[in-house]
């Protein structure tokens, strides 16, 4: 990897949060413009304590929601577009293909990815799965269940077990059971001691909340 001057790297982060926002900023999914900077202010806190790539870190972080496939017409639409993008900007290949490892792999997918190769790949999608364990993470899968049409809580509907991608991502499900499908999976799932640590506490108000939700739907509280 050719090395890239400090001063160059601040054009491109800059360049990139531009792309990033201008792509990002209106949408209304949960995966906006804020999710995009909460992503990457938690990849920068983290990079620094695993002793990971800031730079790549970033871009990556920046980045990774350009290409999500809920978003784009296709997985590959959104690889592309994001490929496009580094390809203008970016000319060390090195860091390009690393960047793009990294989006390409670093999705929950039903939990069907395979683990990510590098340290900035584990520490980006910590991050990122950060992001959906905790306070904010209970707001944006109401938001997320809104955004779809899903409802929030269904007894008829029970949360489910293993699925393929393609159940994960478009069979019937309800705002709650997400918690059971996802998010309460994601604390055995992120890679470095840094986010393990934040994740026990997020994790811990998440139950809270799923317990008081289904108290308060029976009545009982």
């Amino acid at each position: 990897m050719m090395r890239i001057a400090d001063a160059e790297k601040e054009n491109i982060i800059h360049a990139a949060e531009q792309f990033s926002r201008s792509e990002m900023e209106k949408d209304a999914s949960g995966h906006d413009w804020w999710h995009i900077h909460r992503v990457v202010q938690m990849a920068r806190r983290i990079a620094r304590e695993e002793g990971a790539d800031a730079f790549i870190c970033t871009i990556a972080a920046l980045l990774h929601d350009v290409a999500d496939e809920k978003l784009n017409p296709s997985k590959e639409a959104g690889l592309h577009k994001v490929q496009s993008w580094l390809d203008t900007h970016l000319a060390d290949d090195d860091a390009r293909a690393h960047v793009m490892d990294i989006i390409s792999n670093m999705s929950y997918n039903a939990g069907t990815n395979p683990p990510m190769r590098t340290l900035e790949g584990k520490v980006v999608q910590d991050a990122d799965r950060l992001d959906a364990i905790g306070a904010i993470s209970i707001a944006r899968a109401f938001v997320y269940a809104g955004w779809k049409g899903t409802p929030i809580h269904d007894p008829a509907i029970p949360p489910r077990g293993e699925m393929t991608a393609e159940e994960y991502r478009n069979g019937k499900s309800t705002a709650i059971n997400h918690f059971h499908e996802k998010l309460l999976k994601l604390k055995d799932l992120v890679n470095t001691e840094a986010a393990k640590r934040i994740a026990e506490d997020r994790h811990l108000y998440m139950e809270q909340y799923v317990e008081r939700f289904y108290e308060e739907w029976e009545g009982n509280r």
